[in-house]
């Protein structure tokens, strides 16, 4: 019998004064069995980010065809596709082919090593821009997550700011590449 996904719960408090968005998110996040607790951070702190009409979780890891977010427009085409973790150029050539705009956040010990191989083709790519997020910053998010969670998420300055009402966190993603057009 096949293990099923753990529900997550978390209400989260946005106050994006970057992008100036302000919003009460009710948010369901599904952990797949074989993923970690830092990647399902990944895709939270990555929903925060780009948060907006239309955007939503997919089917992710169980789904190889699916990003782990998408955004869809009024018409149904993809309007942003959003990869958290390292996903390899040919997967990210054919999202740059699918949608208009593509995003990766990048994460993980291995990240620098995966952007040395890979940096120089993905960035080439259209409509393409690559955040990483550091390691030890994503386990301290990762550490505030709970089943059933109150978050506030403040972004200033670049800088995402994340409090559970008993303990914080900060990270800071950098840009590596930024193609995207308009």
């Amino acid at each position: 019998m096949a293990l099923k996904p753990t529900i997550y719960k978390a209400q989260v408090e946005l106050a994006d004064s970057d992008h100036s968005r302000y919003q009460s998110l009710n948010l369901t996040l599904a952990r797949h069995p074989s993923e970690t607790l830092e990647r399902m951070a990944a895709r939270l702190l990555a929903y925060c980010l780009n948060a907006g009409r239309g955007l939503e979780f997919t089917r992710g890891l169980s789904t190889a065809e699916e990003p782990d977010l998408w955004q869809h427009a009024d018409n149904g085409e993809i309007a942003h596709w959003i990869e958290v973790g390292q996903p390899e150029e040919p997967r990210l050539r054919k999202a740059c082919g699918r949608a208009r705009r593509v995003s990766v956040y990048a994460f993980g010990k291995s990240s620098d090593t995966w952007w040395q191989l890979n940096g120089a083709a993905i960035a080439a790519l259209p409509r393409c821009t690559v955040w990483q997020l550091d390691w030890p910053q994503m386990m301290a998010v990762a550490a505030l997550l709970e089943r059933t969670m109150a978050l506030t998420v403040s972004i200033v300055g670049g800088v995402i700011y994340l409090d559970n009402g008993g303990a914080s966190a900060s990270i800071e993603p950098v840009l590596l590449a930024d193609s995207a057009e308009g």
